[in-house]
């Protein structure tokens, strides 16, 4: 079939071709220049990390890794994204960039060392989620395709995992196909939805891609085909005698709960079992009691009361507390978008830059704010266990090092010191995925990532998890790091200042 508008055909294509051009054009046009400039054989490391929780919550889960290797993997300049870039033109409508750049990106091979912390970890700001080392040019043109693998996947991974706290022991479901951010968005969501703890999704490409259970019975459009409720029950149970889970707020909840039972009497008969019932609207505080005390009076105690509407952790909590008898929960448009924060804050800062061979020269992004303030080095983070779980996170130089009862230090409070016991046990989170250009890395089942995300969780003090005021998990700088960090500001500031004076600016 020839499609009239032939850029929406190519659209329809999107995954069946190079991705390398997932950036923005500035990491080409720096690229270019790094070119130009001859800085291409230099050798960079830059961090990705995020400066603030989200949600204004204890923490956040690593997620998005699987996505970036499979990326890494296939990372190549095809002729297709290079006879694109050809037709980009300067403000002088001259082509953008000279041909001889084609032909190196054309033979450039990924080459980079990748460290990162797995999926499925609870991380905090300012701890490296990933690491990259090698060539300038390869490190710089990775900066927006890893930070767009990385930051939403774990922004919703955490919601989920928040979700799921307010759930308790109760199920969680991932319902937010329809309200997804296209159709990335969606399968991005629902594999992050599994990876922070809910058990399915009742997005089925989801299921096929990733394998995660897919559940879902009907919706209010299948009540209203036919003329009477009783008899849209009793059709679906008669078709689908082992999947009946009634929607009962079509027309009148409790009336729709009455007529459920009377379908689920029938199901019994025929040896077959009705599953539960689902709320959509309403009190479903009030309509969850209410049911509950309608089905046990007729027999059906392991009936499940599920609940949907708009939720997030938040109103889930509340009903808890309000005793509502819900027994497992679906979960859409809050979950799979962010709800009230539509990114995670991540950023990709250089760090250190040398020749090939020579010394390390450790670099950051100086600001007036100093939560903008990068970190320099090559990092690490070490987390700490004691009898109680963990107790804290160091970020350290690989140069440096840290010892066993080395100090830590709040880099926005220096007066908050910790020294770490030499008793503690203690695991480096970051672990090698690439190593110049070979992947090394055994990727997890999904299933795996998910198990990991529940017992790292389990590893930390309720506080950490708590939604309101959250307690603060002690993550610091090591010492000589954070010291190494305050005498580089100080050049910086110094030299900034003198090249400030001796540009005849008045300071007064």
């Amino acid at each position: 079939m020839i499609h009239k508008n032939q850029k929406y055909k190519d659209h329809l294509h999107l995954y069946n071709q190079s991705l390398t051009l997932l950036t923005d054009l500035y990491q080409l046009t720096m690229s270019y220049g790094y070119w130009k400039a001859g800085l291409d054989k230099k050798e960079a490391v830059f961090h990705l990390f995020f400066r603030k929780n989200p949600f204004n919550g204890g923490f956040a889960i690593s997620a998005g890794l699987e996505t970036v290797i499979e990326y890494l993997k296939t990372f190549h300049f095809d002729p297709s994204d290079l006879a694109y870039l050809a037709t980009l033109r300067g403000a002088n409508n001259e082509p953008l960039f000279e041909p001889e750049f084609f032909d190196y990106l054309a033979n450039m091979k990924f080459s980079c060392s990748i460290d990162a912390i797995p999926e499925g970890n609870v991380v905090f700001p300012y701890e490296p989620l990933v690491r990259v080392q090698g060539p300038l040019i390869q490190c710089q043109l990775l900066e927006s395709p890893l930070l767009n693998l990385i930051n939403f996947p774990s922004l919703i991974a955490t919601k989920a995992a928040r979700v799921c706290i307010a759930a308790g022991n109760d199920p969680v479901l991932e319902f937010g196909l329809r309200r997804a951010q296209g159709i990335d968005g969606s399968l991005t969501a629902s594999r992050s939805s599994y990876i922070g703890g809910c058990v399915g999704t009742s997005n089925v490409l989801a299921g096929k891609i990733f394998g995660i259970p897919v559940h879902g019975t009907h919706s209010h459009s299948w009540i209203m085909v036919f003329d009477d409720e009783l008899e849209s029950f009793q059709t679906y149970a008669k078709n689908l005698p082992n999947n009946c889970i009634f929607l009962v707020d079509t027309y009148n909840t409790i009336e729709g709960v009455k007529k459920a039972i009377e379908v689920g009497k029938w199901l019994r008969k025929e040896g077959k079992k009705l599953l539960g019932i689902r709320l959509d609207s309403g009190d479903l505080a009030y309509l969850s009691i209410k049911s509950r005390a309608m089905l046990d009076a007729a027999g059906f105690n392991d009936a499940q009361i599920f609940a949907s509407n708009e939720l997030d952790e938040s109103i889930i909590s509340e009903l808890k507390r309000q005793g509502a008898c819900i027994t497992a929960w679906g979960v859409g448009t809050n979950l799979v978008t962010g709800g009230n924060q539509p990114a995670l804050d991540g950023v990709y800062k250089l760090s250190a830059i040398r020749d090939v061979g020579e010394q390390w020269k450790y670099k950051l992004k100086l600001s007036e704010q100093m939560i903008k303030v990068s970190n320099p080095g090559i990092l690490q983070v070490k987390r700490y266990t004691n009898r109680d779980g963990y107790i804290a996170d160091a970020i350290y130089d690989t140069n440096i090092g840290i010892s066993s009862s080395a100090s830590i230090v709040d880099p926005f409070d220096p007066t908050r010191l910790k020294i770490l016991n030499e008793n503690w046990i203690s695991r480096d989170l970051l672990i090698p995925i690439f190593d110049k250009g070979q992947c090394v890395y055994e990727i997890p089942s999904l299933s795996e990532i998910r198990a990991t995300t529940q017992k790292e969780l389990s590893q930390f003090h309720t506080g950490v998890k708590r939604f309101m005021h959250p307690h603060e998990y002690t993550v610091g700088m090591e010492k000589s790091l954070y010291e190494l960090k305050v005498n580089l500001i100080k050049n910086i500031r110094t030299l900034t200042a003198h090249n400030y004076i001796d540009s005849g600016v008045n300071n007064d």
